[in-house]
């Protein structure tokens, strides 16, 4: 989890093709914050925490309480015009059928907490239905959520790539350098899930798969957090940038990272 807060501060100045898509840039400046992006992360994984062997019902309910609990915490965190409204204004919280890419950017909890890949993929749905059920919201969730499963279990990435490609049909065979001279700010799941996993797949270690997903621009902050929640599973996060992260989150967010590290069924990445 906190690969992907990591990729939301790292790509959060770059956000809206501000970044000149070159890998070597500064990691942090005065710049880098939390987003929305972190905020519904802490969310959802408080909300699975609290709810872990519980209904469908239970844990759909948990869900939409975190999340307007954290939102009401931190409502100046970014978020889009119609989730805004479901945070703030609705008095009964419906799905608004949205495709966008919050419901993968904030999955990355359900990815380290189950067992098996069918629970995992389960969980994810549930954490974007509760606001993204449209097909495409739903797939990015369980695409990414999968994606982590896979790799903290030991899979390598022709695995992985080769189950996304099976279950979900993103097409994933273009190369970075390929994407990125068209790539704009686009906040869709099916424009976004492919693009950051395409980062995981080329980078070489975790910070490498921050820089090169931070070079595609476009929805910087979001595909990054997406590229950083996998990289996390594969290749473990270094202590420097740990550091760095927890200089920059709330005392409040640590304290949910702390019962997550306490409750993840599987503990070390590759």
């Amino acid at each position: 989890m906190i690969g992907a807060m990591l990729g939301d501060i790292i790509g959060s100045p770059y956000e809206f093709d501000n970044g000149d898509k070159k890998k070597r840039f500064p990691l942090f400046s005065w710049q880098s914050k939390f987003t929305d992006d972190s905020v519904m992360t802490v969310a959802v994984a408080d909300s699975l925490l609290s709810s872990l062997g519980g209904s469908d019902e239970e844990v759909t309910k948990a869900l939409i309480n975190s999340m307007r609990h954290w939102g009401k915490k931190y409502p100046f965190a970014g978020y889009g015009t119609r989730f805004y409204r479901w945070l703030f204004y609705d008095e009964d919280p419906k799905p608004y059928n949205s495709c966008g890419n919050g419901s993968a950017m904030r999955v990355s909890a359900a990815g380290w907490l189950f067992d098996t890949l069918e629970e995992t993929r389960h969980s994810a749905y549930l954490t974007a239905a509760v606001t993204h059920n449209h097909p495409e919201g739903i797939k990015g969730a369980e695409a990414t959520a999968s994606a982590i499963f896979l790799a903290r279990t030991g899979k390598n990435k022709e695995e992985i790539k080769d189950y996304i490609v099976r279950e979900f049909g993103y097409d994933l065979s273009r190369t970075c350098d390929e994407i990125r001279p068209e790539y704009f700010h686009v906040e869709l799941c099916q424009k976004t899930v492919p693009e950051a996993l395409t980062a995981f797949y080329e980078g070489i270690d975790f910070e490498d798969v921050i820089r090169t997903a931070v070079s595609l621009g476009g929805d910087c902050d979001t595909l990054t957090c997406i590229a950083g929640s996998v990289a996390e599973a594969y290749y473990g996060v270094p202590e420097g940038l740990k550091k760095e992260c927890f200089e920059r989150i709330p005392e409040d967010f640590k304290e949910v990272l702390k019962r997550f590290d306490g409750c993840k069924k599987e503990r070390q990445p590759r």
